[in-house]
């Protein structure tokens, strides 16, 4: 699996993991602008934007360090829209970075809860 289809299991991983432990899907790939936010679930009263990243070796670092300060004020940004489009206001809000990485061929999960 490479590119797109990745991305998509990694996804799809990482909603069923978070379910899991008791997060409930709100939105799957909302698109605001340029960007996208890979899931918004709502975690009791919180509402959490996730970004998840999926790495097959670590050839190129960790799945977690491809979430730049570039990357985080891309999804604050997308994130905003969501809030205004859905006319949402005194929401608490965090966001949420999924880390797969495969091992033997089975995914190892790393949540990272207010990654930033």
């Amino acid at each position: 699996m490479i590119g797109k289809k990745t991305g998509t299991y990694g996804e799809d991983l990482a909603k069923e993991y978070l379910e899991g432990k008791g997060f409930r899907t709100v939105e799957r790939n909302y698109r605001f602008g340029h960007g996208e936010i890979d899931i918004i679930l709502r975690d009791h009263d919180v509402l959490v934007f996730c970004e998840v990243k999926m790495r097959q070796t670590d050839q190129f670092g960790p799945p977690e360090a491809a979430i730049t300060p570039r990357k985080q004020s891309q999804m604050k940004k997308i994130a905003e829209g969501y809030l205004f489009e859905h006319e949402i206001r005194d929401q608490i809000c965090r966001f949420d970075v999924v880390a797969i990485r495969m091992e033997q061929g089975k995914p190892r999960i790393n949540h990272i809860q207010d990654a930033f």
